[in-house]
């Protein structure tokens, strides 16, 4: 076979293999799937750039508002109200006159002991005199000493009389005393609990009417006993603070701070019970009140803080999306720190700089490819700067 032949076979074969790859490529049935897969889009993500920030830990919990102090005003002793002196709902002071029971059977018992006393006092006198003239007798021998004894015997059973005389008048003064029903602490009355007229006595267990101190007032909130170290760390520390908002967070009520810490924790439920103290000179807090309670104990400098829809929660453990410069999703393993309603302290699985899926992962595999947008930084760690 000469050279030319070889040649004009070569050039067919080339041409021929070139005429099936066209074939292929533009006459083939899988070209509009090759074709549909090259330009299908990227599943639908919002993505947040992870940065470093100031986080603040905060304690936050349902509380409910307890006065500061509560009394109920009783009566100490039996007889009829013939005198109300408080307006229901207003506030008192310390030792203002509420009440006042019907006096004169107490008052004449004051006078009765009174005169007791003067009619022992008297014959207490006219003792001493005789022990006087005894005494004299004695030294002239006029008088045997056993009458003189006698003497002595008598001038201190009649002074142990005068002296409780003494006594009586004073049980009878606190008596009359009692019939003068006063306010023990300043405070918001509530509720009147007797009327006027009506009948009551030292026994009964209803009173005459409550008193709260309002100003300052207290709430009790419970917190999980996990808390406690660092609850206590920070209160031998400084000074720690507490606010309280309306119970869906939107409005701060008042400012106030921890005062204690109770002194045992609930085994039953693994909680404990704190205290915060709140001035309440406007009023906005009322005993019975449920709040929201948040106390900061620290600030965490310089760490990775994301929304809480960055981090998938599953069997397998925390988790979350980082999209590369592909604009391909890959699954990280998280582990995270202190977190609020909104946001979250990632302490490993993610870098600064990291584009973190926060919406719509629910829909992604390992290595998906995604189209994203990213959410305004602004958004994240807004409500942790609030507070």
């Amino acid at each position: 076979m000469t050279a030319r032949r070889w040649l004009h076979i070569v050039v067919a074969v080339v041409v021929c293999a070139a005429l099936y790859a066209a074939y292929s490529r533009y006459f083939s049935p899988d070209r509009p799937a090759q074709d549909a897969a090259r330009t299908r889009p990227g599943v639908p993500v919002t993505t947040v750039t992870a940065e470093l920030k100031s986080f603040p830990v905060v304690i936050t919990g349902l509380g409910t508002v307890q006065p500061y102090n509560s009394v109920t005003a009783r009566t100490r002793v039996d007889g009829e109200v013939v005198k109300i002196l408080f307006k229901e709902g207003d506030i008192v002071k310390e030792g203002d006159l509420l009440a006042q029971i019907d006096p004169r059977p107490y008052q004449a018992a004051v006078d009765q002991a009174t005169a007791k006393k003067a009619q022992d006092e008297a014959t207490l006198r006219n003792a001493e005199l005789d022990l006087k003239r005894y005494q004299t007798l004695a030294l002239q021998n006029a008088v045997s000493h056993q009458t003189l004894d006698t003497q002595v015997a008598a001038v201190a059973q009649t002074t142990a009389l005068v002296a409780g005389d003494v006594a009586a008048i004073e049980t009878a003064q606190t008596n009359l005393d009692y019939t003068h029903i006063r306010a023990p602490l300043t405070g918001r009355v509530g509720f009147r609990l007797v009327d006027q007229g009506n009948i009551v006595n030292a026994a009964s267990q209803t009173g005459i009417v409550t008193i709260t101190q309002v100003q300052p007032i207290t709430v009790i909130l419970t917190v999980p006993e996990r808390q406690l170290s660092e609850l206590y760390r920070a209160m031998n520390q400084t000074t720690v603070a507490a606010a309280v908002y309306t119970p869906d967070g939107s409005r701060k009520l008042a400012d106030g701070k921890l005062a204690v810490i109770n002194n045992q924790v609930d085994s039953t439920t693994g909680t404990l019970q704190i205290k915060a103290t709140f001035e309440n000179l406007d009023n906005a807090l009322w005993p019975g009140l449920a709040v929201v309670v948040r106390i900061p104990i620290r600030v965490l400098d310089q760490v990775v803080v994301l929304p809480q829809t960055a981090v998938q929660h599953s069997q397998q453990g925390l988790s979350t999306y980082v999209v590369d410069d592909k604009q391909v999703a890959n699954f990280r393993s998280v582990e995270i720190g202190p977190g609020d309603n909104d946001n979250v302290v990632v302490t490993k699985g993610v870098a600064p700089g990291d584009r973190v899926v926060v919406s719509g992962q629910y829909r992604l595999q390992n290595g998906a490819k995604v189209t994203a947008s990213n959410m305004a930084d602004g958004g994240v760690g807004r409500r942790a700067s609030n507070e």
